[in-house]
């Protein structure tokens, strides 16, 4: 079971590599077809009886459509397939969690590398949720399926540990609360920085500014869009990350005698909470612009980050049982 785990994550990475690629080919065709805007003059002079070269050609007909028709529903056929090369990657990457839970005899949650597994699991599943309610968010896709290849290559390449019992620490029923509760939290907060940064282009791009990163977002969805997927993922993940963070003192209590006691990585969860819990209060401020309140937003995900991997890599403390 093992084995076959370790398996099924690769071909989830290739997956999710595969559907990266089917929403660039969708993203750049989408820009083709508006670079083909220009030729419609020319198309409608030819279409009157004037060549290119002064000879008379034939009008397009029903057909033959325009080429910017044809390119943008090539893209949008790129585009589907994404989707539905996620749902795949999303199905194989559950079927590692599982088999190594089996193989394991437990949760999948017992260290940094299963950790993120269940993260990026939890991000995929929840953007195809989104997808079901929103399909014309559809471009944010392949930002979602870069960070998940991104993530998993790093968690196979630098955090993968074989299979082993639970640290006893861990042998709790407190495991399963906290640790289900941070996970599903920090899955959605992980999407949730998607459309943050998106939007962050997209209000950039449509302010007027052409600049690098901001070109790269001309093809997504509206800034508001983006800005209110933005809050709704963050308004939905706070109250279970704020549960599980009282959770885990409530373990720490019966596990060490102190609910408290600024361990790092207590000290970076609360850190979290205090940054996440400001752009909710920025953003429920009329008077705090709205691009403001989303770099809060990015902020509390790369405390999330340091909680994760910084902490783990730089400090020691009573978490050290990352298995890296």
């Amino acid at each position: 079971m093992s084995a076959l785990s370790d398996q099924l994550v690769t071909f989830a990475i290739l997956a999710y590599l595969v559907a990266m690629i089917s929403h660039a080919v969708e993203y750049a065709l989408g820009g083709a077809r508006r670079g083909t805007a220009a030729a419609a003059p020319a198309r409608e002079l030819v279409g009157a009886g004037v060549g290119a070269a002064g000879g008379a050609e034939p009008p397009a007909t029903a057909d033959a459509p325009p080429v910017r028709d044809r390119v943008a529903e090539r893209g949008r056929l790129a585009g589907r397939i994404a989707v539905v090369v996620t749902a795949l990657a999303a199905a194989l990457h559950l079927g590692a969690l599982v088999t190594r839970g089996v193989a394991a005899d437990r949760m999948p949650w017992g260290n940094m590398y299963e950790f993120v597994l269940t993260v990026t699991w939890i991000g995929v599943a929840a953007w195809l949720a989104v997808l079901v309610k929103r399909p014309a968010l559809r471009q944010l896709g392949l930002f979602l399926t870069l960070v998940q290849v991104l993530l998993l290559a790093f968690a196979e390449l630098k955090l993968y540990t074989e299979v082993v019992p639970l640290v006893p620490a861990l042998n709790s029923y407190w495991f399963i609360i906290h640790v289900s509760t941070i996970v599903f939290s920090s899955g959605i907060l992980l999407l949730g920085v998607v459309p943050a940064v998106a939007f962050l282009m997209r209000n950039g791009y449509e302010q007027g500014r052409r600049s690098f990163p901001y070109t790269l977002a001309k093809r997504l969805p509206a800034a508001a869009a983006l800005e209110r997927l933005t809050f709704g993922l963050h308004a939905f993940s706070f109250p279970i990350f704020t549960f599980a963070v009282i959770a885990g003192a409530i373990w720490a209590e019966a596990a060490w005698g102190r609910a408290w006691g600024w361990d790092p990585k207590e000290t970076w969860a609360f850190i979290s909470w205090v940054v996440y819990a400001g752009y909710l209060h920025a953003r429920a401020t009329p008077s705090v612009r709205r691009n403001v309140a989303t770099w809060i937003a990015v902020l509390g995900f790369l405390t999330v980050l340091m909680n994760l991997f910084g902490v783990n890599f730089f400090f020691t403390g009573l978490h050290s049982y990352a298995g890296i």
